[in-house]
């Protein structure tokens, strides 16, 4: 048989130009192993069946490893399919193309095949597998089908196994296997296990394994600062991040994504224009799309909209997600009318809603009042885009009719949705009850849902709220019985400001600052000014059997008022000051704070 003649640039290359080299089976196997593209794998292939190469083993093998390493499992199925008598290794390479592709049930259906054919799984077959595991049981049978063929105790398996208990959240079989592999587990099943406790929002245990590794790489720093991150902890997340910085590890580009996301929580603006600055002079991190996004995330959760939107136009060939980012930051700061714009500046350029985008749509006619505008949007995702309503568009549904008095109709939409209603929408039409003075439905509400067992916190505290407003003291002292023998307690509002890129936190009434005779003579000095200006202490909202003064001293004394004095006696004269609270202000926050400008 004549050999067929594959042109090579490599080899012409070397040779000056125009050599051609004879393509045999090593030779195509080598080709196939450098092979990155589908068009280089279809070439390849062309040649293989020139030289009638394609029965042997290793060069079908190889050519099937370059199909599905090029993106194109399909080609890479057919080979195998028309290959005969195939071994376990083809169908394990088969099985890890679609596993690692998140095509799970398609690697466990090859799995299938396998077993079918009479073939025993090797343990780099089962290690393949067991990452397309997306219920425990599964995961179990095939943890049982190890331990019989005796590879359980295999690294590879062993390794494979925790990671899939710890994704199925079961920490204490993945904590039994990481035992065994004491005293030096691979580094993957210490991220794994990291990884386990983080999502489970054990940090305790997350943090004593990260603190006794001896050497960690950069995924561990990750797992540990997005379990912090995730779970409420952005000022330890923060502190770990500059742990890491002193450390010899780089950050990478999620490292940076994590960080903002903390740094957006506690709404920093001034760490996350370090951050800003630390990715424009990074070599490893590159300002691409996703830390993009994070970036005008950030931005707009930090108050910086200004920032956001000029980190947004830098951004080359936007995705949705960007624009979702853009859209949310100016409903945020309730710029509804540039926030409908961006939406209609997107469809101009052919991009196609999310579920997300209709969010940001939602809340922006929310916070304007734009009811008309709220009811096309909501009606046009399910009628000309094919997006199922989720209880979050419910949630702003509810929010902007409830805001503009339009109970009765947040009432019936509640009472026709197609998902069950969550805590939030409740509480969402209890405020609207409590905003409007419909004391009735208020109280029709409040007794369905202590009857059905779903009150929580906030609900008991709006029912509370609605009793005092209406001087029900009798009712409010038996609410808050309720609240005490349920074990709920109210969640402290907590306002905080960031001075040279440190964070002052302080409570109603708070006297724990060393500089707090300061900060009542300015708080004082505020409250003059704002009274000169017309303002009257809105003393309703003071929901305790008080006298007038008694609560006009109770209002002067809030969290973010006491936060804004700091930052008054701790800026220079016209400098902005940024607040970031835990909860919503309440209406005579908000009034002498427009006032304050």
């Amino acid at each position: 048989m004549s050999a067929a003649v594959l042109p090579s640039v490599a080899t012409a290359r070397e040779s000056g130009g125009g050599h051609s080299v004879a393509l045999n089976a090593d030779r195509a196997v080598s080709l196939l192993v450098a092979c990155s593209t589908a068009r280089r794998a279809s070439e390849l292939h062309a040649a293989v069946l020139r030289a009638g190469l394609d029965s042997d083993r290793a060069v079908a093998f190889r050519l099937q490893r370059a199909y599905a390493a090029s993106g194109r499992l399909d080609r890479s199925l057919t080979l195998l399919h028309r290959t005969q008598d195939p071994t376990a290794i083809f169908y394990t390479s088969a099985i890890r193309a679609h596993s690692s592709r998140g095509l799970s049930l398609a690697a466990l259906a090859l799995l299938s095949d396998m077993l079918s054919d009479g073939l025993l799984p090797t343990a780099h077959t089962l290690s393949a597998s067991l990452p397309a595991c997306r219920g425990i049981s599964l995961g179990r049978a095939l943890h049982t089908y190890a331990f019989k063929l005796a590879l359980s105790g295999d690294s590879y398996v062993a390794t494979a196994l925790l990671g899939m208990y710890a994704r199925a959240g079961d920490a204490a079989a993945a904590r039994a296997l990481f035992d065994k592999m004491q005293p030096d587990p691979h580094v993957v099943s210490v991220t794994a296990m990291l990884t386990c406790y983080a999502n489970m929002g054990a940090l305790d245990d997350a943090r004593r394994l990260f603190d006794g590794l001896p050497n960690k790489d950069f995924i561990c720093w990750n797992a540990m600062i997005d379990g912090y991150t995730q779970h409420g902890k952005p000022n330890e997340a923060l502190q770990l991040f500059r742990q890491m910085l002193r450390s010899s590890v780089e950050p990478d580009e999620v490292t940076v994504v994590l960080v903002l996301s903390a740094v957006a929580q506690l709404g920093t603006v001034e760490s996350g224009k370090w951050l800003h600055s630390y990715v424009k002079n990074s070599r490893r991190v590159r300002l691409n799309l996703r830390v993009g996004t994070a970036l005008v995330d950030m931005y707009c959760k930090c108050g910086s909209l200004e920032d956001a939107v000029a980190v947004f136009h830098g951004i080359a060939d936007k995705d949705i997600v960007v624009w979702n980012a853009m859209i949310n930051g100016y409903a945020m700061h309730g710029d509804s009318t540039r926030a409908l714009e961006m939406f209609a500046h997107l469809r101009e350029q052919g991009l196609w809603p999310t579920d997300i985008t209709f969010i940001g749509l939602l809340n922006a006619c929310s916070h304007s009042g734009l009811v008309e505008d709220g009811r096309k949007f909501f009606r046009s995702m399910e009628q000309e885009y094919g997006i199922d309503p989720k209880i979050e568009h419910y949630g702003c549904m509810v929010d902007l009719l409830g805001r503009v008095g339009l109970i009765d109709e947040a009432f019936h939409l509640v009472q026709s949705m197609t998902v069950t209603p969550d805590a939030v929408l409740w509480v969402s039409l209890l405020a609207a009850c409590r905003l409007h003075k419909n004391m009735a439905l208020g109280q029709l509400i409040a007794d369905y849902l202590v009857a059905k067992g779903l009150a929580n916190s906030g609900m008991y505290i709006l029912l509370s709220n609605i009793y005092a407003a209406v001087g029900k003291w009798e009712e409010v002292a038996q609410v808050r019985s309720m609240m005490k023998a349920s074990g709920i307690q109210k969640e402290p509002g907590c306002s905080a400001i960031e001075i040279d890129r440190k964070v002052y936190e302080f409570v109603a009434g708070d006297m724990s600052h060393p500089r707090t005779d300061e900060i009542y003579a300015m708080l004082d000095k505020m409250n003059g000014l704002v009274k000169e200006h017309g303002h009257v202490p809105q003393t309703e909202i003071v929901l305790h059997d008080l006298d007038e003064p008694m609560k006009e001293r109770a209002l002067a004394v809030h969290s973010e008022k006491l936060a804004v004095a700091f930052g008054l006696i701790s800026t220079e004269p016209a400098a902005t000051i940024k607040i970031v609270k835990n909860l919503r202000a309440c209406s005579d926050c908000h009034a002498v704070l427009k006032l304050s400008k």
